[in-house]
């Protein structure tokens, strides 16, 4: 089981998504503040697993509804994904993926590690 990590940094509150293995599998924005951080940690439990994915590497990609994961490569060429709320905003994003089926991977992982995850605080 996954758990979302909380930690304060100079500019706010920040959280990342771990898999049952310690890796980072998504990262937030930095919020201003814990409660408003929290609200983003029950947005992602909330919209991650009905996900739909939209796959922006593919030409032509037909564009999904929200929540939905976008799947697309950034300047250095990997794969990464964002995860994007109902109502458009970005919640969670990923690291640099050197394969399209890591990202995949990662996508299925944020899906299965976020639901029910406990929210713990950096030590």
């Amino acid at each position: 089981m996954g758990k979302f990590v909380i930690h304060k940094t100079a500019s706010g509150v920040r959280f990342n998504l771990k898999a049952s293995n310690g890796e980072i599998i998504a990262t937030s924005e930095t919020y201003k503040s814990e409660d408003a951080c929290r609200a983003g940690v029950a947005s992602v439990a909330k919209n991650a697993p009905a996900a739909n994915l939209e796959d922006q590497t593919v030409e032509g990609f037909a564009p999904a509804k929200h929540p939905k994961f976008e799947m697309y490569t950034d300047k250095a060429g990997e794969f990464r994904f964002r995860l994007k709320a109902t109502n458009g905003e970005i919640i969670a994003v990923s690291e640099g993926y050197k394969r399209k089926d890591g990202c995949l991977n990662g996508i299925e992982s944020v899906r299965k590690n976020c639901v029910d995850a406990p929210v713990v605080e950096e030590e």
